[in-house]
């Protein structure tokens, strides 16, 4: 009988103690008013936004001048596209600091300098498809440790598309389905940590919010995690944590390797700190995180509060 009442003590502390790590919130600060766009510029539905390794931030937003590259005081330094882009959706940085984009209406991805010249196209313009020169209405890129190239393809298709550092196609798997392997909605958003393993999150299902589906680099199966709400953004920190956006709850979750979720953030609104549709997140090399929203038309940044303490 004492050997019972020590048991359930035990799951019931553990269970609070899991309870109070997702819901804690991390001391994590929103920056106000960290950008500046010049006069008559306005940010659309903001998609993707992605860090480069000289601390340059990139929006990709749904109106004019689509790309917009700011300089380390968040004013404008660039920007390109609008004779390119007609949907912006997802935006990464390589390794070489290139910016690769996803364009849903063209049915593409495409790698720029970041000057803006076009290095790589991606699939077939204007041309849907599912093989291995063309997409349909692809979401989200990202690239493993050996520079590979996954893109999350994505609101047409239900399968992941692995391409060489080069661009030269090597594979591709998932397909329609709800079973571990499949996707049964939109393939949404994509990312690689430095292991090799490609975490995948499906925005939502009938039957549950979301789920991430991890990976090996050959796209064999290892795992799902079907307790993070919805997710409609993944990226790696330098942490090594994986921090997601939960579309539904609009808030930022980090989460280790194993799924276990460490800290949560936000909640819904329009004031600094909270979100509408949080979409896509960028880690900076200093773990700060930006956070673009389709609905509030923006993307904030937090810092860790101490780093402005």
């Amino acid at each position: 009988m004492n050997r019972l009442i020590v048991l359930s003590f035990v799951v019931l502390v553990a269970a609070c103690v899991f309870n109070e790590a997702e819901d804690s919130t991390p001391s994590y600060t929103p920056v106000e008013s960290w950008y500046e766009l010049p006069s008559g510029w306005e940010l659309g539905h903001a998609s993707g936004v992605g860090v480069d390794s000289l601390g340059q931030v990139y929006l990709f937003h749904r109106d004019e001048h689509p790309i917009i590259a700011l300089d380390e005081d968040g004013k404008v330094a660039r920007s390109w596209g609008d004779d390119l882009i007609k949907d912006a959706h997802g935006l990464e940085i390589d390794s070489d600091d290139n910016v690769w984009v996803t364009d849903r209406k063209t049915h593409t991805v495409m790698k720029f300098k970041p000057t803006g010249e076009l290095l790589l196209e991606l699939g077939t313009r204007d041309s849907p498809g599912e093989d291995s020169t063309h997409f349909d209405r692809p979401a989200d890129v990202d690239f493993g440790p050996d520079g590979s190239v996954y893109v999350a393809d994505g609101y047409g298709n239900r399968r992941v598309v692995k391409f060489s550092k080069s661009g030269e196609y090597v594979k591709a798997w998932g397909k329609s389905g709800s079973q571990p392997g499949e996707f049964q909605r939109e393939v949404h958003t994509i990312a690689a940590d430095r292991q090799g393993r490609v975490y995948v999150g499906e925005k939502h299902t009938p039957d549950r919010e979301g789920r991430v589906q991890i990976f090996d680099a050959d796209g064999n199966f290892i795992t799902q995690w079907i307790h993070v709400g919805a997710p409609w953004g993944l990226d790696i920190g330098v942490d090594g944590y994986i921090y997601l956006c939960d579309g539904f709850r609009n808030r930022v979750l980090k989460i280790d390797r194993e799924g276990k979720i460490q800290s949560s953030f936000g909640t819904p609104g329009t004031r600094p700190g909270q979100f509408k549709n949080t979409h896509l997140l960028a880690v900076g090399p200093e773990l700060e995180i930006y956070v673009a929203e389709t609905q509030n038309r923006r993307v904030q940044k937090f810092v860790l509060t101490s780093s402005v303490e």
